[in-house]
């Protein structure tokens, strides 16, 4: 028979597994974008996403956002964070998925890691915003990329990378034709089979870092963001198809740029040239 005890303890258990999924479920982005939109005159803006659900209310409220800008006279130059080291899977299966305002490519049970003062971060997925989304002595470029990575306590950690008109970029080449079948397409997940997040380029080690937030609802904060310092390039044909897949109404995918509040802002530069 049960007894009043172990009725209440199960009570108390199931309490916990849902507010651990609710925890869980607002931390990371929304995959369903219908709701909000980057038209700035728009009722469900950028100025208004922390109105239309109380669980975004970070994105009005919050005193961490992203993104910022990345202004020299904030920088302070260190060389102790050490090198970004990326311990990721070569053979990872991975899907390409039109979400509405931006194409997001997930690797199907992560990707490999990298590892931050201690702390393993797994990745997940990568997605696009044009033109970026922080900006570096207010100059804005053409695009930029976002490597999500994740704890196993629930911890986001971003890798970003800019990008201006230039040469091609080889990584966005290797999957133009997946991105060309799902122009047409809203929330049709497509099997691109194996994609190595190594070729995703960084092209230098220096970086900057500061803890921020993510830049879509729900605008969770406490991310970890690193910045590569140097901008890659992209063809205009790449930055246009990135931007007309999506077909959304705005021009653009990306979120204003939001206030440092004296945030501490580093940019990991080697000691030794060769590390």
């Amino acid at each position: 028979m049960e007894t009043k005890l172990t009725r209440t303890n199960k009570i108390l258990f199931l309490s916990f597994l849902f507010l651990t999924n609710a925890f869980i479920a607002t931390c990371h982005e929304v995959d369903d974008e219908s709701e909000f939109s980057y038209d700035r005159e728009s009722e469900n803006g950028p100025t208004h996403w922390g109105e239309i659900n109380p669980e975004w209310k970070l994105c009005n409220s919050g005193k961490l956002q992203s993104p910022i800008d990345l202004l020299n006279e904030r920088v302070e130059v260190v060389s102790h964070l050490g090198r970004l080291h990326r311990s990721y899977k070569t053979s990872s299966y991975a899907t390409l998925l039109n979400r509405g305002h931006d194409m997001m490519l997930r690797w199907e049970g992560g990707a490999g890691h990298i590892k931050i003062n201690g702390t393993k971060y797994q990745l997940n997925q990568a997605h696009w915003h044009s033109p970026s989304e922080h900006t570096i002595n207010g100059r804005r470029f053409d695009l930029e990329v976002h490597l999500v990575h994740e704890s196993e306590d629930g911890k986001t950690a971003v890798v970003g990378i800019m990008y201006k008109i230039g040469r091609a970029d080889p990584f966005l080449s290797m999957i133009e034709s997946d991105l060309k079948a799902l122009a047409h397409t809203k929330n049709v997940e497509r099997n691109i089979g194996v994609i190595d997040p190594k070729k995703v380029k960084l092209g230098s080690r220096k970086y900057y870092r500061y803890i921020g937030s993510l830049t879509v609802p729900p605008c969770t904060q406490d991310v970890v963001w690193t910045i590569v310092r140097k901008v890659r390039t992209v063809t205009k044909e790449q930055m246009k198809l990135i931007r007309e897949a999506v077909h959304d109404e705005s021009e653009t995918n990306s979120r204003p740029v939001q206030a440092t509040n004296k945030r501490t802002i580093q940019l990991y530069r080697p000691n030794d040239p060769k590390e």
